[in-house]
């Protein structure tokens, strides 16, 4: 018990981020300096979404389970259960990697849901570019 506590209370705390009164659309952000002016790929959008405004990274690892599964283990088994991984983001669909962490993960909805489709898909894209 003590240690589900302490987990809930590090995943709180590396999932709070300073709010702004402006919403964050990474998809139309500016172009930083030394990135190319091209479009970014799917992939490449979702990356930044989810180590960055999305935070994802603080629960979820390429290759291992942290908090939540690893983002391979998320993409082979949505892959082989036909899921829809945006739909689940959106808060419209219920757990089927970590049914146990779903309370954890809940959490972490507002921030989803504050996402345009493109960057949910985009987040979506860059976790199935792990199955490569």
């Amino acid at each position: 018990m003590k240690k589900v506590l302490f987990l809930s209370a590090v995943l709180a705390f590396a999932s709070c981020k300073k709010e702004t009164s402006e919403p964050t659309n990474a998809a139309t952000e500016s172009v930083s300096e030394g990135e190319s002016a091209k479009a970014k790929s799917p992939e490449e959008l979702g990356k930044q979404l989810f180590e960055g405004a999305g935070n994802c990274f603080a629960c979820h690892q390429p290759d291992q389970k942290v908090v939540g599964p690893s983002i391979k283990e998320i993409a082979k088994i949505y892959k082989d259960k036909n899921g829809d991984i945006v739909t689940f983001l959106k808060g419209n669909a219920e757990p089927i990697v970590d049914p146990s962490q779903f309370e954890v993960m809940k959490t972490n909805f507002a921030i989803t849901q504050a996402m345009s489709d493109e960057e949910l898909k985009a987040i979506e894209a860059y976790i199935y570019s792990h199955l490569k």
